[in-house]
């Protein structure tokens, strides 16, 4: 039996290519394209999920692997360059030797390793838990700041979810006033009754692209002040993302948890964090921080500080990829991303089925997304639906 040092140090993919004796496959060939599923212009408009770009993977052992998390297809050269001819199950190697940048292409080719030894990747990672609190991060449609939705609106969705038998909703913490965030959360609160979390997103640098500033640390601290009295579950990202010190010291001050992490690529800004016990939870992103390697490593590192994982999340067709490192890590909750209200997920999500062989594409059961059993990143994917909604030039 392996100890802990020798399994982490041979690299995980590394011991599953030895478990299944299968000598070394290859990466016969990568393809990036679009597919568009066809949805009327009142259901685009709505937010439904029906474009997306495919990664798919061939081996020579006649096994493909896919993902829906694409870095769009002027990567394709590159990404060929890197991976045709190389050592399919080799994804340590591929990440340091760039891979890291392209993180929907490394859930490809984890498919295609979950294919070939009949195992959803997360079992072959760890395989923690089956299932996960889903909380539903909701963007409505005009001004990025939000300031143009009632407080009434923002609860009214909360409910819906709730009734839906989601566990949480988040929100950005954008307006230009950032108190009347927590004016929000108490209306929300009210409505929701105290066993619904409330999560706030103040993602760092973004709100500059909408004319604000990065909060300082007495804004940073005067908000998260007033999100907890007001029934907060956390408050993700309120101060810039090269700031160790500052989310540290506000955590130090509140209850509440502070939280972070979805710009960082590699492991290095994780570990950074830790070191100054930046945030109380750590949110890497399932394909921007390198894939699902990288955000299994993160919590790895966590787990020796007693910080909880999280992953930062996605929506639709993409999510399977977030879920196999969620399953592997076991963490509490997985984040829904961008559901526009007031679609619920599994509204959202609905043409994405069509080029799938079953009838859901997640199983959830009271606000918890189930794992499935199939190989790979659990997508039964129907390959003449790809074909047949691929984008030509």
């Amino acid at each position: 039996m392996l100890d802990r040092r020798t399994f982490l140090t041979s690299g995980i993919a590394g011991l599953a290519a030895s478990a299944l004796d299968a000598g070394q496959v290859k990466i016969s060939g990568v393809d990036l394209y679009d597919i568009r599923i066809p949805v009327s212009k009142a259901e685009a408009e709505s937010g439904l999920n029906y474009a997306f770009n495919v990664v798919e993977i061939s081996t020579d052992a006649g096994v493909k692997g896919y993902s829906f998390a694409g870095p769009g297809n002027a990567h394709l050269a590159a990404v060929r360059q890197l991976l045709v001819g190389r050592d399919l199950f080799g994804i340590e190697r591929h990440l340091a030797d760039g891979l890291e940048k392209w993180g929907g292409v490394e859930h490809a080719l984890w498919d295609a390793i979950g294919r070939i030894a009949k195992q959803p990747v997360y079992r072959l990672l760890g395989g923690a838990s089956d299932r996960v609190k889903a909380y539903v991060t909701c963007v409505w449609k005009g001004k990025a700041d939000q300031q143009h939705v009632s407080y009434q609106e923002q609860a009214d969705q909360a409910v819906r979810l709730k009734q839906a038998g989601f566990k949480g909703m988040k929100i950005r913490a954008w307006r230009p006033n950032p108190l009347d965030d927590a004016d929000a959360c108490t209306e929300i609160r009210a409505a929701t009754g105290p066993d619904f979390a409330i999560m706030f997103d103040r993602t760092a640098h973004l709100p500059e692209s909408v004319g604000q500033k990065v909060w300082d640390f007495d804004t940073g601290l005067k908000v998260a002040r007033a999100l907890q009295r007001s029934g907060a579950y956390w408050l993700e990202e309120p101060f810039a993302r090269d700031d160790y010190r500052s989310p540290a010291q506000v955590a130090s001050m509140v209850d509440m948890p502070i939280t972070g992490g979805e710009g960082y690529v590699g492991v290095g800004a994780f570990q950074k964090c830790l070191l100054h016990r930046t945030y109380d939870i750590l949110q890497p992103e399932g394909r921007g921080s390198g894939g699902i390697l990288t955000c299994r490593k993160v919590a790895f590192m966590a787990e020796g500080y007693h910080v909880p994982c999280i992953l930062h999340g996605t929506m639709s067709l993409m999510l399977a990829g977030w879920l196999q490192a969620t399953f592997a890590i076991g963490s509490e909750w997985q984040e829904v991303a961008l559901i526009a209200p007031p679609l619920l997920p599994q509204q959202q999500w609905a043409p994405g089925v069509q080029v799938l062989r079953t009838k859901e594409m997640y199983r959830i059961e009271n606000g918890e997304i189930l794992a499935s059993d199939f190989p790979g990143i659990g997508l039964d994917i129907n390959p003449d639906a790809l074909a047949e909604f691929r984008v030509r030039a």
